[in-house]
């Protein structure tokens, strides 16, 4: 492997954005954890999940997945993500059916939960 990353310039590149993405995707993972709520930590969730870092087209439908994953990926709990998807729902952030995954069809006003 070392031998083809000296050799192999643009593969080497490549490699080396990669792990830096992966890096700095780390680090936001435990910033997003150490600094933010649970409901913060939720919209990111989802916004992530819609691949909104993603310029040229968002995700509109999310496939499903079920509020026990969500509870676990942002470290709380069933009722508390539950709860906060029931009012993202209320408030027109998102719409979703349990049986199709979440559609997301206001990602803008999601995005403002994360900035309060």
């Amino acid at each position: 492997m070392l031998r083809t990353l000296h050799e192999e310039h643009q593969l080497s590149d490549m490699f080396v954005a990669y792990v830096i993405q992966g890096h700095n995707h780390t680090q936001a993972d435990l910033v997003d954890q150490l600094f933010n709520s649970s409901e913060k930590r939720l919209a990111r969730a989802v916004l992530l999940l819609a691949r909104v870092e993603k310029k040229d087209r968002p995700e509109e439908v999310i496939p499903g997945v079920s509020h026990e994953t969500l509870a676990e990926m942002i470290c709380t709990t069933r009722s508390r993500v539950n709860f906060f998807m029931n009012k993202f729902r209320k408030l027109g952030f998102i719409d979703y059916n349990d049986n199709y995954g979440f559609l997301v069809p206001f990602l803008v006003s999601l995005g403002v939960v994360l900035h309060d």
